[in-house]
């Protein structure tokens, strides 16, 4: 099982470089937290301007059959709250709250965390969370 971060979702609606690593992770189990969830929304309903009507269509089905969405408990936010405390830098490490969720999840189920974002990345390896790293928008891995 993996653990998508947001920018998996958008990355595979967007048809951007990290799609067909994203595929292939949604041909097995995965895993998402709500809050990545969430924020995937957001960013293709802001930022790309997909309706929400589009994305529940396209994602439905997949929230059925291939993406379990985890729910993060009281403990996983006080979790998150810690991470973010040690690991955040505004100049070189930015992590979001959202992004300490996923690791927390990922952590939590004993699972690999695929992401793009370098912050992200340095973070899991930090802690010794499993990492399967994705292409960024320019096709760089973290």
């Amino acid at each position: 099982m993996t653990a998508l971060d947001a920018y998996a979702l958008v990355a595979f609606f967007a048809d951007e470089p990290a799609r067909p690593d994203v595929e292939a992770i949604l041909r097995r189990e995965c895993v998402m937290s709500s809050v990545n969830f969430a924020e995937s929304l957001d960013v293709l309903e802001r930022v790309y301007g997909v309706e929400e009507e589009e994305l529940r269509a396209r994602l439905d089905p997949l929230l059925v059959d291939v993406i379990d969405i985890d729910a993060p408990s009281a403990t996983d936010a006080w979790a998150a709250a810690r991470l973010r405390s040690q690991h955040y830098r505004r100049s070189d490490r930015s992590l979001s709250i959202a992004d300490c969720f996923l690791l927390v999840m990922g952590e939590r189920r004993g699972v690999a965390v695929a992401t793009a974002d370098p912050a992200v990345a340095a973070t899991a390896r930090d802690e010794s969370i499993a990492l399967v790293p994705l292409p960024d928008r320019e096709g760089n891995l973290p």
